[in-house]
């Protein structure tokens, strides 16, 4: 493995970076304070490649892979955690889903259109009362000659409302049946589904959180991906993927923020000189750059595995895990750092802190990865 960026990630890198800077940062704080999920910017995203970036360039995307993808979460993620999060969700969840396991048609119907972001995808596993068990999900489809019926309601669910298409996990057979769930692709628009509630988040506040509503909504079985029945084991094989993304935007967070405390401190006086001065202060960011730095290694780790087709279920659970606790507590010794300032909105390691808990919850609590991890390293 190579720690040193490719031309490409540094490509990247440097497209985003510029990207951020001019799209997004002038913005972040009224999208936050509004809620609002900005569809335009992630249009323009879209022409960049980036909400694509893993889709084969048969089917209009990009073509990158896991490395590449990183790079691109970090660096939206150091300026803004809700659009690196949404960019991450439609990458990895909805879009990833029908990539790993749609057929040719579907491939050929969907991924062009979410490569380019004509359409923004979601994706629903997630119910008020199944968070980590999802098997007991309530969210059914019946069969009715060749379409399903689909009744329930999914929670939490990224682009819920906004979403053109989306990638709904339900049940199809008996409860606690890991061969009962069906995963299917339906389109906004279909009668009886409609978007929910949105969220009201401590954080991530412009990337839009919101419940899928289906109402009797029949959908085609040409709308399955893959098998009936074998869903939830779609699921968590997208789920490790997702974790990674979810490293990375760990990862960017915590840069964002220790990049915004290495500034301050070296600028920022008391006692006649910079508080970088001081140890209590230097000993932070000390700490700070080698936490960033195992999370980033463990991350790139990940990412490496999943590129070359390998098993990655434990390291990308390891990614996760670790990289968003060590969002956290960057984010938090950011705040300290600032001191009285940290706590206002008028400087930015406030908003890296709002946004850092989601990190440590979404597709997986931090207790979820270790009981991935522990299982897995237990096995004989």
């Amino acid at each position: 493995m190579n720690f040193n960026p490719s031309e490409n990630q540094a490509m990247i890198a440097q497209m985003v970076r510029d990207f951020a800077e001019k799209e997004v940062r002038p913005y972040l704080m009224d999208w936050d304070e509004a809620q609002h999920f900005p569809i335009d910017t992630f249009k323009k995203m879209g022409e960049l490649g980036l909400m694509g970036v893993l889709v084969p360039e048969a089917y209009g995307g990009a073509g990158l892979g896991y490395e590449e993808y990183v790079t691109a979460i970090v660096e939206l993620a150091k300026v803004c955690g809700s659009v690196g999060l949404s960019m991450a969700a439609h990458n990895s969840l909805c879009t990833g889903h029908i990539m790993m396991f749609g057929n040719e048609e579907q491939k050929q119907k969907y991924l062009p259109k979410l490569a380019t972001a004509e359409w923004i995808g979601a994706w629903g596993l997630t119910e008020a009362n199944t968070g980590s068990d999802a098997m007991r999900m309530r969210c059914t489809a019946v069969q009715d000659g060749d379409y399903w019926v689909i009744n329930g309601t999914k929670n939490w669910i990224t682009h819920g409302i906004s979403g053109d298409v989306a990638v709904v996990l339900v049940r199809t057979g008996e409860l606690l049946d890991s061969d009962g769930i069906t995963a299917f692709v339906v389109e906004r628009g279909t009668p009886g589904f409609r978007g929910g509630k949105k969220e009201n988040k401590l954080g991530m506040r412009s990337s839009e959180t919101a419940e899928l509503i289906f109402e009797n909504c029949r959908v085609h079985k040409s709308q399955i991906l893959g098998q009936v029945g074998q869903g939830f084991k779609q699921a968590m094989k997208i789920l490790d993927g997702g974790r990674i993304s979810i490293a990375a935007l760990s990862l960017g967070i915590a840069k964002g923020a220790y990049e915004a405390s290495i500034k301050y401190a070296k600028e920022r006086e008391q006692f006649g000189q910079p508080i970088a001065n001081f140890q209590a202060i230097a000993f932070k960011l000390a700490d700070m750059a080698t936490e960033i730095e195992a999370a980033e290694l463990l991350t790139l780790k990940a990412a490496d595995l999943k590129n070359k087709g390998l098993p990655v279920t434990t390291t990308s659970a390891m990614a996760k895990y670790y990289a968003s606790e060590v969002c956290v507590k960057v984010a938090t010794d950011a705040i300290q750092i600032f001191g009285g300032y940290g706590y206002t909105k008028d400087f930015p390691v406030e908003k890296f802190y709002r946004d850092s808990k989601l990190c440590t919850i979404g597709e997986g609590t931090s207790e979820i990865q270790k009981l991935v991890i522990s299982r897995n390293e237990l096995k004989d």
